[in-house]
């Protein structure tokens, strides 16, 4: 069967057949819809600022619809982005799967929200699916990946209890074991090696979900969707209890050193920062994760016993918040 065209966001893309079309179409709408959902829910939150939006097209094959928030009311910068992205895949992903001569598929959503307020906490999030094909354009592998977590600059304990226990609520709805897990995977991806510190107090990562013996490809997906449908009540309730809290300029300025911090991670450990580099994706939706505003001190260490240092300590050690 010859390959068969489809429509993503208005430009043309191929599936190798009608057989694998299923699982990438059903994945591609939910995040569509989802990315509306989550953008919406944003803009009325944030009450001044609008989403600007960008559709593009990748010269080797798919594109994206990449939408930014910037200088509103709450969020100093964020983005929401969608992309299905296909074609060769280069030498050097061929080498990192050890594959040789084969083609793929990705699409995904990530986000990345900064507020202005330094005791509104960053959060990250992505959910995304990839297939690798051979020649014959048959499926060779497929998998799901990827989660959210939540990076604050002043630690309010039952925040981050709140985030993970909602995180809890979607995995244990799939098995007892995923939070946990997926827990741990979190902890452990967002380490900045180079710091010996986490990048934040952590949710869920998982990467590489492929059909087993007890989770087929239908329930990865319905574990992912029910991951993503979670995201603004794990968020959204801790920035309304934290958005009109008072602070100062120096709180501001540690706001900006932490966030130096979370530059370093994703420009050196973050692997869809790379994926998309070496994939010649879109420079703009790959560092739409940066925020505005950013200082590195050099030899900075909070005061003993202040804020400050209470999240250093904190993020020394992963924590198991419920």
């Amino acid at each position: 069967m010859q390959a068969q065209p489809i429509s993503f966001l208005g430009f043309l893309t191929f599936i190798p057949t009608k057989r694998y079309a299923f699982m990438k179409d059903t994945f591609y709408a939910y995040i569509q819809n989802l990315q509306n959902k989550i953008t919406s829910e944003l803009q009325k939150i944030d009450g001044k600022a609008q989403f600007r939006e960008d559709n593009w097209v990748r010269p080797e094959g798919g594109g994206g619809r990449s939408r930014v928030i910037e200088k509103g009311s709450i969020f100093e910068k964020g983005g929401v982005n969608i992309s299905a992205v296909h074609g060769e895949l280069p030498a050097s992903m061929q080498a990192y799967f050890g594959v040789d001569d084969a083609d793929f598929f990705a699409c995904g959503l990530s986000l990345v929200l900064h507020p202005s307020n330094p005791m509104v906490p960053t959060v990250h999030a992505n959910w995304r699916y990839f297939e690798m094909y051979n020649k014959k354009g048959e499926i060779v592998d497929q998998w799901f990946g990827g989660g959210q977590d939540l990076t604050p600059y002043y630690l309010f304990d039952e925040d981050a209890i709140h985030f993970h226990s909602i995180c809890k609520r979607a995995c244990d709805q799939h098995d007892a074991t995923f939070y946990s897990t997926f827990k741990k995977k979190c902890d452990d991806y967002f380490w900045n090696t180079h710091r010996n510190e986490a990048r934040g107090v952590g949710g869920l990562f998982f990467d590489y979900c492929k059909a087993t013996d007890d989770m087929s490809m239908r329930d990865w997906y319905n574990f992912v969707a029910d991951v993503g449908d979670c995201f603004l009540e794990a968020y959204i309730p801790i920035v309304q209890k934290r958005k009109n809290l008072v602070y100062s300029q120096e709180q501001r300025n540690w706001q900006e050193i932490r966030r130096g911090r979370y530059v370093e991670f994703n420009l050196v450990h973050d692997k869809g920062t790379l994926f998309g580099l070496r994939t010649n994706g879109r420079i703009e939706s790959i560092l739409m994760s940066l925020p505005p505003h950013v200082q590195w001190v050099y030899d900075h260490h909070p005061e003993k016993g202040s804020l400050e240092e209470k999240l250093v300590k904190v993020l020394e050690q992963p924590k198991e918040w419920i």
